[in-house]
């Protein structure tokens, strides 16, 4: 506490107070206190440090209190003294800010006073400062929240447009009641109701012979098994029979169940459209197979591709792209789509099939279009090359037309270097011509399959006369 001044507090204007004792009220009363003339000079100054840290304010005095205030302040301490001066009692509440310095400000709300001393006013003042980092964190709460609360809704947004489109029917089951706490419209329709009517229901009950408590268990135990189980069950309303293959997870503190339901038997068909018995090929073939969109989006896969590229779960592969896992990437998946596209399907495309853990494979690969479905989709079925030798055998007559075909194989999983070294110029025209097929005339594409150079290209090209070959 500051006690500069007072000698001008031992005046004798509140005889009732010692003198000596004055000062030390004053500034206990209150964080800040000024004595100001008529004319705004700082006669004295009292701060209560014990509150308010303002620090030594002795330099105040003698100095207009104009000097210490913000210039939107000035106004208010204008209308306050020009009160005073008017008014026979007027005890106005102002808040102004100070200023020392150029980067110290603070505000403070002063009630103003007469002492009766020549005219001085006597303000009292109480730090603002608390009261406004409180209202500062309240309004950063309250966007912080706001913030979170409209992010919240584009999730709900997001999640409930794509339960609606999505093909697959999944259920998301509590596992502490067993209700469903959210569905796809596919899984509506399967359950024979609406979304709204089955959220909120028991998930067991949808079914026959089927009690909640066991049905949670066998659920719960059948997610936690590695790489998931499926069950079997008939729904009540349909009696449609469905595979579930259920996945266990938590989310805000609370257990949940998500259940993809497959219908099964009598005709039913899986989500891409496959019939039943064409469904349990699908899982058992001995070559790996691929279901993709049009762009080559991973949709549905089987055990052999799992074990050929060493996935553990097909749920690995949610959103992937083909082109991730062969060799030429994109250039691989443009030829084989673009090709499959334009005649219906191409077959014996070799390449390699490269695995999350950069292992390279030699596959041989066929496409497919399914342009009849909506939207349209491709199917892949890839096979490990290193089981046929025969194809990736030196060509011994590159004359022959078995040669030619041959060496049309190794095109795009053997860099074009080690092919003419066990060739004829024939050869290197030969797998020239069938890159520039291949890529539809696109040489860059063809260059990276070739593993030339552009301009490597563009010389043999020039090499064999086939520089103005479509449009060049």
């Amino acid at each position: 506490m500051t006690t500069e001044g007072s000698t001008f507090w031992s005046s004798g204007s509140v005889p009732l107070i010692e003198p000596e004792f004055l000062s030390s009220i004053i500034s206990a009363a209150s964080d800040i206190a000024l004595v100001i003339s008529p004319d705004y000079v700082i006669l004295s100054v009292l701060t209560n440090s014990h509150v308010a840290p303002f620090g030594n304010l002795s330099h105040w005095e003698g100095r207009s209190i104009r000097d210490v205030l913000t210039r939107e302040s000035l106004s208010k301490l204008d209308g306050a003294m020009t009160l005073m001066s008017t008014a026979d009692d007027a005890h106005a509440s102002v808040e102004i800010n100070h200023q020392d310095g150029a980067d110290w400000q603070f505000p403070v709300s002063y009630s103003f006073h007469r002492i009766g001393h020549e005219g001085a006013v006597l303000m009292l003042g109480r730090d603002l400062r608390p009261i406004a980092e409180t209202q500062q964190q309240l309004v950063q709460t309250q966007i912080a929240l706001e913030k979170g609360y409209e992010a919240r809704r584009g999730f709900d947004a997001r999640f409930r447009s794509m339960l609606n489109q999505v093909r697959d029917a999944v259920v998301f089951v509590a596992v502490s009641d067993g209700r469903v706490d959210d569905l796809s419209s596919a899984a509506a329709d399967i359950l024979g109701g609406t979304i709204e009517t089955l959220k909120g229901s028991t998930f067991a009950h949808l079914f026959k012979d089927r009690r909640r408590g066991e049905f949670m268990d066998d659920l719960t135990s059948a997610s936690g098994v590695e790489g998931g189980t499926d069950l079997r069950a008939e729904v009540k309303r349909t009696e449609k029979p469905v595979l579930l293959e259920t996945t266990l997870f938590r989310a805000a503190g609370e257990r949940l169940i998500l259940a993809r339901l497959v219908p099964l038997g009598d005709g039913q068909t899986d989500p891409l459209g496959a019939p039943s018995h064409l469904d349990a090929f699908f899982s058992s073939a001995a070559d790996a197979i691929l279901f993709t969109s049009s762009k080559g989006v991973i949709e549905a896969v089987n055990d052999s591709f799992l074990d050929l590229a060493d996935i553990v779960s097909d749920r690995h592969l949610a959103g992937r792209n083909l082109s991730e896992f062969l060799g030429h990437g994109q250039i691989d998946l443009n030829v084989l789509i673009e090709n499959a596209q334009r005649t219906g399907q191409m077959r014996h495309y070799a390449t390699h099939l490269v695995n999350d853990l950069g292992i390279r494979r030699p596959v041989e690969m066929s496409a497919t279009t399914l342009g009849d479905l909506d939207p349209p989709q491709m199917v892949f079925v890839m096979r490990d090359a290193e089981r046929s030798e025969n194809v990736r055998q030196p060509v011994a007559d590159a004359s022959s037309e078995s040669a030619q075909r041959s060496v049309m194989e190794l095109v795009g999983s053997t860099p074009l270097k080690d092919i003419v070294a066990e060739t004829t110029d024939v050869v290197e025209k030969i797998c020239i011509e069938t890159a520039v097929n291949l890529t539809r005339n696109n040489r860059v594409a063809a260059a990276e399959m070739l593993g030339l150079s552009r301009q490597s290209l563009y010389v043999k090209l020039r090499k064999y006369g086939m520089l103005s070959k479509d449009g060049d």
